[in-house]
């Protein structure tokens, strides 16, 4: 089972080991995946990969796929998080929620309080 999200926020550490943060999560690149399935306009949709030969050939061709876990680095995204994929020979199946929220934990650390900072920092702009 493969997830993906276009946007949103997502509680990650910077580092191994790292406490827990709130990222945003930045909008899928182009080309990607994450890109197709938010230009879908659907909100939220699973895709049965296994399933479905006719799905699973109009997905064969490979694109990048960000793959976010217990570390999410944005300011090196495309080096860090991304790598070519074919949903149909990985995946039995896609979740696709087009914006998520972090979930919050049940003992916050500071830092996932406070966040990143805005992708205006330092400018305000």
């Amino acid at each position: 089972m493969g997830f993906s999200t276009h946007h949103g926020t997502v509680t990650a550490a910077s580092e191994w080991d790292g406490a827990g943060e709130r990222k945003r999560v930045r909008p899928g690149l182009p080309g990607s995946y994450e890109d197709l399935f938010h230009r879908a306009g659907e909100e939220r949709f699973w895709l049965p990969l296994s399933e479905d030969a006719k799905l699973a050939a109009l997905l064969s061709q490979p694109r990048l796929q960000r793959a976010i876990g217990v570390i999410y680095q944005p300011r090196t995204e495309r080096q860090s998080h991304y790598f070519q994929a074919r949903l149909p020979l990985q995946f039995d199946a896609m979740v696709h929620i087009d914006a998520t929220h972090a979930p919050e934990p049940l003992v916050p650390e500071p830092e996932w309080h406070t966040g990143e900072p805005p992708e205006t920092y330092p400018s305000g702009l």
